[in-house]
């Protein structure tokens, strides 16, 4: 699952590093892809103040969602289902659309959880503007091999640009998608990818994820 619906699950915290917790692989992974954690074999060391108990714990809530997330049926159904109907648009482009239909159909729920007011986008970057980053280098230095400095740089950077909030308008999911893409395989998309992209993600979300809310009832569920 991407940023937002991550959050969906911390949406109660009180605490804004549970809520950092739940999107710091990402956001690692996003400042550097050669990061690359298991989290649970530094849950001794990571115990160390209570603020880092949280970011821990948010971090674990994420591993949970996202294995649920991905071995469901819904998963399975939907990127399968999109794969077939963007395949065609991205076929000149070395693009696997397996990857492109996983990572849409993520962008889509961020953007059906804007579009009908489930979570207060502006929430979130308050949370993530709140948290104690003496607790969080401490944090990171126990992980090792982490650039620190580099990291906060691109945190600054994603709470600055807020760029969450443009997924309200799904035409800005297909450039996204693209610019995702690019950091794995070397492309330009035209305007008519762009354009195709955005009609095949739009119509998806109309005729089948009127029942998108279900995935997450079930996680949650799952997860308490």
């Amino acid at each position: 699952m991407n940023f937002l619906s991550h959050f969906y699950f911390e949406r109660f915290a009180s605490d804004a590093e549970k809520v950092l917790g739940a999107m710091l692989p990402d956001l690692l992974k996003n400042a550097d892809k050669s990061y690359s954690f298991q989290i649970h074999k530094y849950e001794d060391q990571l115990y160390f103040h209570p603020k880092s108990i949280a970011l821990y714990e948010g971090w674990s809530r994420h591993v949970a969602v996202d294995k649920l997330f991905h071995s469901s049926d819904f998963f399975y159904t939907h990127t399968h289902n999109l794969r077939k109907q963007i395949q065609h648009t991205v076929q000149d482009l070395p693009i696997r659309a397996s990857f492109l239909a996983h990572i849409g159909l993520e962008l889509l729920l961020d953007h059906l959880l804007i579009k009908h007011n489930i979570l207060n986008v502006n929430r979130l970057y308050e949370h993530l503007a709140s948290i104690d980053r003496s607790v969080l280098a401490l944090f990171l230095k126990v992980l090792g091999d982490v650039d620190i400095d580099r990291f906060f740089l691109y945190y600054d950077g994603f709470i600055a640009s807020k760029y969450i909030m443009q997924y309200d308008d799904i035409n800005n999911i297909s450039y996204a998608l693209f610019n995702i893409c690019r950091r794995i395989w070397d492309f330009e998309e035209s305007e008519q990818h762009v354009s195709e992209l955005t009609n095949h993600l739009r119509n998806y979300e109309i005729n089948y994820l009127k029942r998108y809310k279900e995935i997450f009832l079930v996680i949650q569920d799952k997860i308490e």
